[in-house]
């Protein structure tokens, strides 16, 4: 039986007298793991067991923790707006999309799965005239989770829409904690994409003035005790430091991977979709397990299924190449020497 090595742990497995290397985990934009300054800082928080809302001497200690934290990570993005911490990446957009103060919403073809389930009646657009983004919400993605694409266009809407009346929400969940982020009313941050721990994210809203309150937390646009363990450890992985590899060796990777490398125009160095020439991309994510690499097929929310991905339609890819598609996604503890076997074990396979 195989386990799980962790990463930057040399250990191999030895199975019936034969040496298996350890793993190789590639499969970051759905989760990367715990960095350990994060699991540190959590092991503090679960020592700071009071409600941050209690008026005791011990709640007022972890409420100091808690704005300690929010404070560190608004420095940290180069966020000068309010914070609103929630469950991650999925109630943050719940949030955004249904108290804002807003008639209408819209959101482009490329969105993750949490917005449409957010708001299933918000409309794609390719193009926003200045009656539609009147007092509207309008989502787009920062990057792109399955292509890496950087959608450069959020400024240009930012302006456009601030000056109809209107607001600019934008998933950063892929970019928060890796790239500067872009100008927008608000923005969603999720800790466990860059190293902090799984069920805590962040709602970056401009002025509180743009949503309507819902009593309870988080200075009442927010239900739920806050997790401190968790914003603790989502501070420390942002404060964290640069990754195992550098962007050098990122763009080397993707240059070793040749034409099986998509191209869709700017991307992030850290998402790479890879068209196998002509092994499904269900086979393809079967081998490499096998050969020790985890990698996926689409967002994490729906690798698990054979549909076409729809933001791979959106994106013109022809059919036969989006079923033989993977996706290899790059994190904090990704070292040169991962991304060389893994780069062998692609040209094996081709």
């Amino acid at each position: 039986m195989r386990a799980y090595i962790g990463p930057h742990d040399n250990s191999a497995i030895l199975v019936r007298g034969c040496t298996i290397p350890e793993r190789v985990y590639l499969d970051h934009a759905a989760t990367s793991p715990l960095r350990p300054e994060a699991r540190a800082a959590m092991a503090e928080g679960f020592r700071l067991w009071a409600n941050p809302s209690s008026p005791h001497a011990e709640g007022r200690k972890a409420k100091a923790a808690l704005e300690d934290a929010r404070a560190r990570i608004k420095r940290s993005l180069g966020w000068e707006g309010e914070l609103i911490f929630t469950s991650g990446a999925s109630e943050a957009l719940w949030i955004a999309l249904n108290r804002a103060k807003a008639e209408r919403r819209y959101r482009t073809a490329i969105e993750h799965d949490a917005v449409i389930r957010a708001a299933p009646d918000a409309i794609v657009f390719e193009d926003l005239g200045p009656e539609e983004m009147r007092g509207a919400i309008v989502a787009a993605q920062h990057v792109n989770s399955e292509t890496g694409v950087i959608v450069r266009e959020i400024d240009l809407w930012a302006q456009d829409v601030g000056e109809e009346g209107g607001m600019l929400l934008c998933d950063c969940s892929q970019s928060a904690g890796k790239l500067p982020l872009p100008r927008a009313d608000m923005l969603v941050v999720s800790a466990h994409k860059f190293g902090g721990p799984i069920g805590v994210g962040a709602l970056l809203v401009r002025d509180f003035a743009l949503l309507e309150p819902m009593g309870g937390h988080e200075r009442g646009y927010r239900q739920g005790t806050e997790n401190l363990p968790g914003v603790l450890g989502m501070a420390a992985a942002l404060d964290a430091g640069p990754w195992a590899t550098t962007s050098e060796q990122r763009t080397d990777f993707a240059a070793a991977l040749g034409e099986q490398c998509l191209d869709f125009g700017e991307s992030v160095d850290y998402i790479l979709p890879l068209a196998h020439p002509a092994m499904s991309a269900q086979a393809l994510l079967i081998r490499l397990d096998a050969m020790g690499f985890a990698v996926s097929a689409g967002s994490a929310c729906s690798s698990g299924t054979l549909k076409k991905s729809r933001v791979l339609d959106a994106f013109g890819v022809p059919d036969d190449v989006a079923a033989r598609t993977i996706r290899v996604s790059l994190g904090w503890s990704t070292t040169p020497e991962e991304l060389a076997r893994f780069a062998e074990a692609w040209a094996s396979l081709c």
